[in-house]
C-alpha cells in the first residue's frame, strides 16, 4: 500500500480514454506542485499550479509509485543481506527463512525491485 509522500516519484497509467501523453513522465509528489490529498473517495494527487496545465489532480488508482533504493531496502526489511555492483550490474541478496536468495540488473533499484517482487510473491 503506498502513502504519498513528500518526494515520491510516480508515473501515471491512465484509463485508454483519457488521451493525455504523459505515461513515460515522472512526476514527483512535493507540497508544491504535487500534493497527496485526502478526500472521502480517497487519495487523490491533487497538480497545483501550472505543473501540468491538463490535469486538475488523479487518483491513487491511477499513479504507478516508483519507490527509490532506500524506499525498496526498507520494504525488504529483515531479509536484506547486501547490495554489491558486480561487473556492470548490481547484485541484490535477501536471505528469505534460511534461503539465499540475489537479484541482478543493471540499475540498483531494479535490482531492489525484483528481490521485493519475489518476497511479496513468496508471501502470497
Amino acid at each position: 500500500m503506498w502513502h504519498p509522500a513528500a518526494g515520491d516519484r510516480f508515473q501515471l497509467d491512465l484509463p485508454e480514454h483519457v488521451e493525455l501523453d504523459v505515461e513515460a513522465d515522472i512526476f514527483t509528489v512535493s507540497d508544491m506542485t504535487i500534493e497527496a490529498r485526502q478526500t472521502p473517495t480517497g487519495t487523490i494527487l491533487a497538480f497545483n499550479g501550472t505543473t501540468e496545465w491538463a490535469l486538475d489532480s488523479v487518483t491513487i488508482a491511477d499513479a504507478v509509485w516508483l519507490p527509490d533504493e532506500e524506499q525498496l531496502r526498507r520494504l525488504l526489511g529483515g531479509t536484506f543481506r547486501a547490495l554489491r555492483r558486480v561487473g556492470d550490474t548490481f547484485v541484490v541478496e535477501i536471505e528469505v527463512l534460511g534461503e539465499d536468495m540475489s537479484f541482478e540488473h543493471p540499475d540498483p533499484d531494479e535490482a531492489y525491485g525484483k528481490a521485493l517482487l519475489a518476497l511479496l510473491r513468496r508471501a502470497q
